[in-house]
């Protein structure tokens, strides 16, 4: 691994290095000079204006949206207790990763994305690999929230039109509310969406509890909960489960943007650990009480395991939380280009002609694209799983073990304590076990998509069958 003189592991921590315990969240004054955006000024765009409070609400939508929903469906394949011990080594693998994101962010102003760690790292090659990747994976995501919201708007109006036209409306919201060009204006809608997909979230956790049984389950004659304490999946089927919790914590490549846009990024730890925390113990109750009450008669998603009323109403709620995610993952891969494209350039921060049609364009561009994979892939559904388990875990896992090395590799031997070997094995064991993870879950994947195929086909392409009958 080439380490760059650029890295300083050595030397003392400036000014803007210091914890976030001891740093006040301060508004990015108009006029002060950016790495990556360059001059902040009132003339534009205020690219450094999330506080902390915003962050955290941006971090916990990137991971909590549907995916959450199929926690329950991965505990059933695992058993309950070894879904639970695979979920908190997963949320804690993650939890370091995320904090790394942050460190180097601190130690390297002029990174933006994983893109930018990974030509650190890597040079040209890493760069465009980890930036193709970014993109692609967060486009395939951008198509599963327009799904999703197709969903339910099929669920909350009986079907009402044909589902590719809930597809495209659910694009035009999207489009509309990315084109929103700063993060710190887009925060508002992230905590909207939060309170939405919780609030639908813990009632449907809430009704699988109090109702007789799941809707799935035989409505006739005595019935108890099957759930397992321990299951023996094969490793196809414990691979999908995992990559299922990994995907839950897959918001890893989104923060760096979010980093570089906080207004005090020394705050970044505070609200990862806010963050880490809520979306643990959602993932917890959630997945441990639908799963409890209705065994292998969940629904995936949960929504519709508590009967067509109930998933009505909870659908209803989560709408506005499934269009807040499909807001977030239109924008962060048009930001990504767009930066691309204008970084560097006065039209970058300015609110010219060229800004708005370049930005516009590549809003507009991302979108189309989604929502032509959504619309006309046969097997969807199976191919985010695989783009998941493939890129989701590769821009999660592997950078973050190797940023480290980047950083504190070159020290000198007398420099070389305990707590530095330790944090070698770990960094070296993060990037085993994503590449495992990976692998397994990327095959795991591939099998499903083939079942798939040989089941039915796939669905069709810009179908009007309803696709909320099945959830």
């Amino acid at each position: 691994m080439a380490i760059s003189k650029k890295s300083r592991p050595n030397e003392e921590m400036e000014v803007s290095d210091v914890p976030a315990s001891l740093a006040g969240d301060v508004q990015k004054p108009a006029g002060d000079h950016d790495a990556v955006f360059g001059e902040i000024t009132e003339e534009g765009p205020n690219y450094r204006n999330v506080g902390w409070m915003g962050t955290v609400a941006l971090m916990m939508k990137t991971m909590i949206g549907l995916g959450v929903l199929s926690i329950p469906s991965a505990f059933n394949t695992l058993g309950i207790v070894p879904g639970v011990i695979c979920m908190c080594t997963i949320a804690g693998i993650t939890t370091w990763s995320n904090y790394i994101v942050g460190v180097f962010k601190l130690r390297h102003r002029e990174v933006y994305g994983i893109d930018d760690a990974g030509g650190l790292i890597f040079g040209r090659a890493g760069r465009e690999i980890l930036g193709a990747a970014f993109c692609i994976y967060w486009i395939f995501v951008s198509g599963s929230g327009m799904l999703g919201i197709s969903i339910g708007l099929n669920a909350i109006s009986h079907h009402g039109t044909c589902t590719a036209v809930f597809v495209a409306v659910a694009a035009i919201i999207g489009l509309c509310l990315a084109s929103i060009r700063t993060l710190g204006r887009i925060s508002w809608i992230a905590w909207v969406g939060l309170v939405s997909i919780l609030s639908s979230i813990f009632i449907v956790t809430v009704a699988v509890g109090v109702q007789d049984r799941p809707s799935a389950a035989p409505q006739e004659g005595h019935w108890t909960s099957d759930y397992k304490i321990v299951n023996h999946p094969s490793f196809t089927e414990a691979a999908t489960a995992l990559s299922s919790l990994v995907f839950a914590y897959a918001g890893t490549p989104a923060f760096f943007p979010i980093a570089a846009e906080m207004r005090d990024p020394r705050l970044y730890t505070r609200a990862l650990v806010i963050c880490q925390v809520g979306v643990t113990a959602t993932y917890l109750a959630i997945g441990c009480v639908v799963y409890y009450f209705c065994g292998s008669y969940v629904a995936s998603p949960a929504l519709g395991s508590a009967g067509p009323l109930m998933k009505k109403i909870c659908y209803g709620l989560a709408l506005p939380g499934l269009a807040a995610t499909t807001t977030i993952v239109i924008h962060l891969p048009s930001k990504y280009i767009f930066l691309r494209l204008m970084r560097g350039s006065k039209h970058l921060i300015s609110n010219s002609a060229v800004h708005w049609g370049t930005w516009l364009g590549c809003t507009f561009g991302t979108t189309i694209i989604a929502y032509i994979i959504a619309s006309a892939i046969p097997v969807f559904g199976d191919l985010v799983s695989l783009i998941g388990a493939l890129l989701g875990t590769l821009m999660s896992f592997q950078p973050m073990g190797c940023m480290w090395l980047y950083d504190n590799w070159s020290k000198d031997k007398q420099d070389r304590t305990a707590k530095w070997y330790v944090m070698v094995c770990w960094s070296s064991f993060v990037i085993l076990s994503g590449t495992f993870l990976m692998i397994g879950g990327t095959y795991g994947s591939v099998v499903s998509i083939i079942n798939s195929y040989k089941a039915s086909g796939g669905s069709a392409a810009w179908s009007c069958a309803d696709n909320s009958n099945s959830v």
